[in-house]
């Protein structure tokens, strides 16, 4: 049994994560500031596995903080969910994104090679790739990240990969997501935005609900079957148990690995609201709006390196992503609630 210090644990990631974790019969240590979700997440992740991780409200560019806790706390490997995610909000405060997200990514590593900690599952983004024009993305394809988001996550990347050259004992992986959407099956915890989602699923399903008046659909002349942007969504679940088969093969021997996690498939923004109208049974009014800065007209996986270094593959459907995203809207139409008894 291992030790896994997990950061932006309460995060949807990483509460979907801590619950596999569990699964697998690991013991977890867990770290959140809180900055974009709630310790009720917590509570849920105990409810649904009767288990909960040692948790420390600490922000990873503390970097005292970090070190008293691999002091305290015999860690075996780390996985380091802790960053800004919005591809919007990077385009509009760039400065910010690259400080929280450089910024503890140093720390935590810095903290990691003076406790002698040296395996590490990274959360990285399919937003590192340039755009390919349509075609399905391999880990060999070329990188230019288009906003300061997929650019944070691709010098984080870099970044390991230098320290790994330095220190060949280091055990790495980079796991490139696509776009995570769904909940888990309990309906407990799910993605819980604040303000105005960013992301198109919890923005369909707070339309749906009644929450929100209609959708933006931004864009609708780009080069697609439909004019709408064309995405590889990904079941939260899926992507959670690859993380544990990722440590696995972490364990093995040191080892640097980058991994694309989506499913091979893309879906277009108008397949989405279809597909989510018909397991719903409600309509979704949607507006057509401009494109936004840093978008791009197609983005899917190859995901067969996965496939055969983790011997893992996703395997939720769509139905059963817009499924699980809507009971997790009705059971919580207005998110995580500010306190939990």
């Amino acid at each position: 049994m291992s030790t896994i210090l997990v950061t932006g644990a309460a995060g949807y990631l990483g509460t979907h994560t801590l619950i596999e974790l569990f699964n697998a019969g690991h013991q977890v240590v867990a770290l959140d500031n809180f900055c974009n979700s709630k310790h009720v997440a917590l509570k849920r992740v105990r409810e649904i596995s009767g288990r909960e991780p040692v948790f420390y409200q600490v922000d990873v560019r503390d970097r005292a903080a970090l070190d008293a806790i691999f002091r305290k706390h015999t860690i075996d490997a780390v996985i380091h969910f802790a960053a800004l995610k919005a591809v919007g909000e990077s385009v509009a405060q760039p400065l910010r994104y690259y400080e929280n997200n450089l910024s503890g990514t140093l720390n935590l590593l810095a903290a990691m090679q003076q406790a002698e900690v040296r395996r590490i599952v990274f959360s990285s983004s399919a937003t590192v790739y340039r755009d390919a024009n349509g075609a399905a993305l391999t880990e060999n394809s070329p990188l230019g990240p288009t906003n300061p988001y997929g650019s944070s996550k691709l010098m984080m990347e870099m970044i390991m990969r230098d320290l790994a050259v330095s220190e060949p004992g280091w055990h790495i992986a980079l796991l490139r997501y696509f776009n995570p959407v769904g909940s888990h099956e309990s309906g407990l915890i799910g993605e819980d935005p604040c303000g105005i989602p960013n992301n198109l699923m919890p923005f369909i399903s707070q339309v749906a609900s009644g929450k929100l008046a209609e959708l933006k659909v931004f864009g609708a002349d780009y080069p697609t079957k439909d004019g709408t942007g064309v995405r590889d969504y990904i079941h939260v679940v899926d992507l959670s148990l690859a993380h544990v088969k990722a440590l696995n093969l972490l364990a093995c021997a040191p080892r640097t690995i980058t991994l694309n996690l989506g499913t091979g498939q893309g879906y277009s923004v108008l397949q989405m609201i279809q597909t989510f109208s018909a397991v719903s049974g409600q309509p979704i009014p949607y507006k057509i709006a401009p494109r936004r800065n840093g978008d791009i007209a197609c983005c899917y996986a190859d995901p067969s390196a996965a496939e055969k270094l983790l011997d893992w593959k996703a395997v939720r459907s769509l139905e059963d992503m817009c499924r699980d995203s809507w009971r997790w809207q009705q059971n919580n139409p207005v998110g995580y609630p500010d306190l939990e008894e």
